[in-house]
This record gives C-alpha cells, structure tokens and sequence, in this order.
C-alpha cells in the first residue's frame, strides 16, 4: 500500500513524513548520511579517493603531468577537474558528451578549487616560464542518489591529500626535464573546502543531504562551502525559491558543523594510511 502511494503521489508522501519530522529512510531533517571514504584505491593514479554518502558513490583520480605555464601566468600550474556522470551511475544519465548537470559540476569545483585555493597554482610551477604541473583531476560518480557536490568535493579533497608527485629536475645542459619516478612527494594542501548542500521543500521546509528523489521534489536547492577557518568559500544555488537571510545563516552555520565532520574523517583515513602496515 504504501509503496503504490509513493509511486503514485510521491509530494504527498513526503509530506506525510515531514509533518512527523522525518523522512521516508528515517533520518531527521538535519541528519546527513553515513560518509564512508577510502584513498588510494587507484594504483595508476598519483592520488585517489573513493566517497560514499548513503548509497551516493564518487571515485576521483588525479594524474599529474608536465606542461608549459600560460604566458600571463608564468609561474602557475593548472588544476583541471571533471567531472563525469555515465549511464552506468543513474538512468537518468546518457550516453556521449557531459550533460548539463556534469557541466555545471565541473565548473562548481573549479569555482571551490579558485576561490578556496586548496592548492597554491605557484607551488606547481617548476621553473618559472618553462616547466609547470597540470593536475587532471577526474571524478566519476558510480552511482548517484542526491548530493553529488558534496561527495565530488570529499573526493577531490581527499585525493589531493593522497597525491604524491615524482621530483622533476631540469637538465642545466640540455634543459630537458628528469622526472625521479622514486622520490615522490606529497601536494601543499592549503585549505580544506568541504561543503554542505540543502534542499528547501514546499518553498519553506529546510532538508540536509537529499537523496535523488528528495531533490526531483524540492523548490530549490543549495550548497555551502566553507573552510577550517569558518570562511565562506562558495555559495552554489542554481534558481528555486528564494532564501531568507535567517535561513541563509542558518545553512552556513550547519556547514560548518559538517566541515569539522568531515575533516575528522580525511584526516582519520589519511593517519591509517600513512601507518606502517
């Protein structure tokens, strides 16, 4: 019965659970998912990580690779995300070119990775004007239930944490770079992004970690950035209803919340990694 109700009323059924303060799996309107993270999973790669956020799962990889800096920027490398959303992970999703949602994601964490700088673009310069890293970051979703851009987010952070890059020197002689595939070292994390996303429901009720069907229901949706020092790195929320400054505030402050959550977990799992086995 209430499986035919779902199916063929799915706002009223919401609704349902809502006005007990709950929802369908259980939770309370403030209570995210269980966050599960793995890194260096990828052996090819130079860092790696693996997101779980309920049944939301992303994989992101990090390749480094030698190229000229851009001419007005000579002493900067680059940081390149995609993210990739397949078939494979949701039917909503097709075959062939990055679909808008896969767009708008990739510009998002380029917009967090900018403006939180996570990464200093001078520390990947080699020589100034010559040598530079670019830093392909690829995040693939495996399977998607709501909340991409948090879990997008955990897992770049979490595979910059884990990259090691080879030492590169340049041969005074022949100017011909000499990568030492055995002396890796570890990126200059910076700051540590973590984000927290909302959707508001039925123009006024405010949700934390939606699933996928929370979010094809929801009026609007949000998501806050912020750092270690409370700071506000980026505010995404692509049209919907608007927000109070009230509730605006009170986004913020829950995110932060969830930033020292999730920091918790990075550093956990990046401690056990670097433990002797």
């Amino acid at each position: 019965m209430a499986a035919g109700f779902k199916t063929a009323e799915p706002l009223e059924y919401h609704r349902s659970f809502l006005k007990e303060n709950c929802r369908p799996d259980g939770r309370e309107l403030g209570e995210f998912r269980t966050t599960t993270l793995n890194i260096g999973s990828i052996s090819t790669a130079d860092g790696s990580a693996l997101v779980k956020i309920g049944n939301t799962t992303v994989m992101c990889g990090i390749k480094g690779e030698l190229t000229s800096p851009a001419v007005d920027a000579p002493n900067k490398g680059y940081i390149v995300p995609n993210v990739d959303l397949p078939p494979l992970c949701s039917s909503r999703f097709r075959p062939g070119p990055p679909g808008e949602q896969a767009q708008a994601a990739s510009q998002f964490i380029a917009d967090v990775i900018e403006s939180s700088a996570v990464v200093q673009k001078e520390d990947l310069c080699i020589v100034k004007g010559k040598l530079c890293w670019v830093l392909y970051c690829d995040i693939m979703c495996l399977d998607y239930d709501g909340n991409l851009l948090d879990a997008c987010l955990i897992a770049l952070l979490a595979a910059l944490k884990n990259a090691r890059l080879p030492e590169v020197t340049v041969n005074k002689e022949t100017e011909v770079p000499e990568v030492t595939l055995e002396n890796r070292r570890g990126l200059n994390i910076h700051k540590h992004p973590v984000g927290a996303s909302f959707i508001v429901f039925d123009d006024s009720i405010m949700i934390v970690d939606p699933t996928a069907e929370e979010e094809s229901l929801s009026t609007a949706t949000i998501t806050v950035v912020t750092d270690e020092e409370e700071r506000l790195c980026a505010l995404h929320k692509p049209g919907g209803t608007s927000l109070s400054g009230e509730k605006l505030q009170d986004c913020i402050s829950r995110a932060t919340t969830r930033h020292r959550e999730v920091r918790k977990l990075i550093d956990k799992v990046t401690q056990s990694d670097k433990t002797p086995k």
